[in-house]
């Protein structure tokens, strides 16, 4: 079986076990998560700061998404734009968000691009990973892409019942050197403390 392969079997599995997760876990980790990742250091020193927006099989990331606004973070999230290429763009209110590619609330195209060298902190989807930070997404590349460019601090948001040590790697995939769950801040496979 190809590395390619291994990962379509590992995103079913994936999409199945998070269809199962009950739904008072996934908001209690979710809330965890926001809580651990709003306490980071990082974060808090960042200007400008990239975030996905989740979408409801995904980590709800309103919460961080409000509290940059509120803290008078400059904040970009993706906007598709083709076929495994996405956009960063900056949002100044969540009311700015409406439905785009496969449903994923994205900003309107004629919204501020910003550039990846401008962002000091970004946070990540991903279908799992393990605590070493190798995730496996969706499969669309947007964040391959991300992570080929960017040099700044990231941190990949999962909830830790969807951790998988075993991740199939290829040439194109990085690694992310936060990995947060609702048990906390892992760096390059370590705990490591918040704040």
């Amino acid at each position: 079986m190809t590395k390619a392969e291994e990962k379509q079997r590992l995103r079913a599995v994936m999409r199945q076990l998070e269809h199962e997760l009950p739904e008072r876990y996934k908001q209690a980790a979710d809330r965890a998560i926001a809580a651990h990742l709003l306490a980071m250091p990082e974060y808090q020193e960042a200007d400008t700061v990239f975030c996905f927006v989740g979408t409801a099989r995904e980590i709800d990331t309103r919460p961080i998404l409000e509290s940059a606004l509120a803290a008078g973070k400059r904040l970009c999230v993706p906007l598709c734009v083709e076929k495994g290429i996405m956009e960063l763009r900056q949002v100044r209110s969540l009311e700015e968000l409406t439905p785009g590619a496969y449903g994923i609330l994205e900003p309107a195209a004629d919204s501020l691009a910003v550039s990846i060298d401008e962002v000091d902190f970004a946070v990540l989807p991903c279908l799992t990973c393990n605590h070493l930070g190798q995730r496996l997404g969706q499969g669309g590349g947007y964040y391959d892409r991300f992570l080929s460019a960017y040099r700044g601090g990231t941190v990949l948001l999962c909830r830790e019942r969807l951790i998988r040590e075993e991740i199939p790697l290829e040439p194109h995939d990085y690694p992310v050197p936060w990995v947060l769950t609702e048990n906390g801040l892992y760096e390059d496979g370590t705990p490591a403390r918040l704040g």
